[in-house]
């Protein structure tokens, strides 16, 4: 299990050549010879390595614009000859073949090319195919040789060489693993693209996930369940497993990259909750402050100043907001975070951060805090269940007040159209059924994830007490009776927005214009399950 292959011979071939000329002259040091193609046999030239051009080689010359360079049996012979049988190398003696021991390649920037915006023509260049056959060709013959896709294991590589003078078992097992990883990925990627291109109607015919582990988790939701955290690596963008509204720049890592700059390791449920937060201030005008508690929001608010938004989000739940998980959407002020002081959170996530703010939150040892960039949702939604998975667009609001229609006899003031247009983003975050309170800028009520929307409208009432008075009122789907609305406008609530469509919309209406409220109908609901 730890037999270890020495390395004589090597085939090197890259399209990224960061780190290839530092393996290459460490490789040859050890006296390893070198064969290359095209560009990296140029690149390692001109840095004074001998290498062995592979036309050289092969007795072929690059063609086809570089299409055709390594599709060879001189080369996949010497890729996949079994040293441990002798017949395979007695094959590749009579013809006068070399068996390699270690390669290193990567592929063409596929995902990169679709991302710039290029055109078909550019993107199909960028399909690489002696890449990926020469990676799998290595992969699946590790036993007798290594095979290198990533350049920042150039070093461990090189390492391992200079202190056993060969590459064990082991890690070649590792590294076939990763190879394999890599061209899977990069499959997906282009499979998914031709789905697209192919999908003038409907749903693509395929959808690729293509998941590379950043970091083990300590347990998932609950402590008997294994977690771990993944990045997206098939170019497709925002995707999500079982939670729906994970943001776009996925290539980057979760969150666009997001970055722990202190505090205890991010737990499975704070990396929910931080998605949760950080999608809906994005989406909400500057300056806004969002607090989300076991994946819903329970106080947002917009205000001039950070620390201003912060306490006015606060102060519409101050109970659930214990333990919670805020998101600002510009960089963290010395305000903001003096003004976070005496209250437990679990996490604060924004893009970017002022040195009083690090100050301040260095203070506290447990505190997660986040920096990442503010992201434009986007790509698709996927639920995965046993056996398959539900896949649609993301959902997201893209519609405002010149969409809506006003279907009451008053209009609605000014203020209450803010508030209106705020509620009516705020519900587009909270779990069905939703009734969301806002009022001057801030959230006073929510009432999330209840059976009846009569139910979820009590709920924000509740929450809300005396505030209500003057709010408006948000519900992510129409009211099939007057009895949500009912219970908002009784404790004052004075204007609603809420989707219509339903056959009680007009026993709805006289229930509002009964109680002097404004109505303003979307047409477009935002159901969350």
């Amino acid at each position: 299990m730890t037999h270890v292959r020495e390395v004589r011979r090597a085939l090197l071939a890259v399209y990224d050549k960061v780190g290839v000329v530092e393996l290459a002259q460490g490789l040859c040091e050890m006296g390893v010879a070198i064969v290359s193609s095209g560009g990296t046999a140029a690149t390692l030239r001109e840095a004074g390595v001998a290498v062995t051009p592979v036309e050289e080689l092969t007795g072929s010359p690059e063609m086809l614009d570089g299409r055709v360079k390594t599709l060879h049996p001189r080369i996949h012979a010497g890729l996949l000859a079994d040293k441990r049988k002798p017949e395979h190398l007695a094959q590749l003696a009579e013809h006068g073949i070399e068996p390699f021991d270690l390669v290193v390649v990567n592929l063409y920037p596929f995902r990169e090319t679709v991302a710039s915006g290029a055109g078909t023509d550019e993107v199909i260049e960028k399909i690489d195919i002696g890449g990926p056959a020469m990676v799998r060709a290595a992969a699946k013959n590790f036993e007798s040789l290594g095979v290198v896709v990533d350049p920042s294991r150039y070093p461990e590589v090189l390492e391992e060489l200079r202190g056993r003078g060969g590459l064990s078992r082991d890690t070649r097992e590792r590294l076939a693993a990763a190879a394999f990883a890599h061209t899977a990925a990069y499959d997906a990627a282009v499979a998914g693209w031709f789905a697209e291109q192919a999908s003038s109607e409907g749903m693509p015919g395929f959808v690729g996930l293509a998941l590379e582990k950043v970091q083990d988790l300590r347990y998932g939701e609950n402590p008997h369940q294994r977690g771990a955290l993944y990045r997206d690596t098939s170019g497709r963008g925002a995707m999500d497993g079982a939670v729906d509204g994970s943001m776009g720049g996925a290539a980057d890592g979760p969150l666009g990259g997001a970055r722990v700059l202190q505090g205890k390791d991010m737990s499975f449920n704070n990396w929910l909750d931080a998605e949760a937060a950080y999608s809906l201030v994005a989406a909400l005008p500057p300056t806004a402050c969002v607090i989300v508690k076991h994946n819903n929001p329970c106080g947002v608010a917009v205000a001039s100043q950070q620390d201003e938004a912060y306490r006015r989000a606060f102060d519409c739940d101050t109970v659930s907001a214990f333990g919670g998980i805020v998101a600002f959407d510009a960089p963290c002020t010395g305000a903001a975070a003096e003004a976070m002081r005496d209250v437990f959170t679990e996490v604060v996530i924004a893009p970017g951060y002022e040195p009083d703010a690090l100050g301040a939150f260095g203070t506290r040892q447990n505190l997660r805090v986040l920096e990442a960039p503010l992201l434009e949702p986007g790509g698709l939604d996927v639920r995965t269940m046993p056996g398959g998975a539900l896949v649609q667009d993301r959902d997201i609001v893209t519609e405002g007040r010149e969409d809506f229609e006003v279907v009451s006899s008053r209009e609605p003031t000014e203020d209450e159209w803010r508030d209106l247009l705020l509620a009516w983003t705020i519900a587009w975050r909270v779990k069905s059924n939703t009734i969301v309170l806002v009022r001057d800028g801030a959230t006073v009520g929510i009432g999330a994830g209840q059976m009846s929307r009569v139910d979820s409208s009590w709920i924000a009432t509740r929450k809300a007490g005396d505030r209500a008075k003057g709010a408006c009122l948000a519900s992510d789907a129409f009211f099939p009776f007057p009895d949500a609305l009912e219970v908002a406008a009784d404790v004052g609530a004075t204007a609603v927005i809420h989707p219509g469509g339903s056959k009680g919309d007009d026993a709805v209406l006289q229930a509002a214009e009964e109680r002097g409220m404004a109505v303003v109908l979307t047409g477009r609901r935002h159901f969350r399950h």
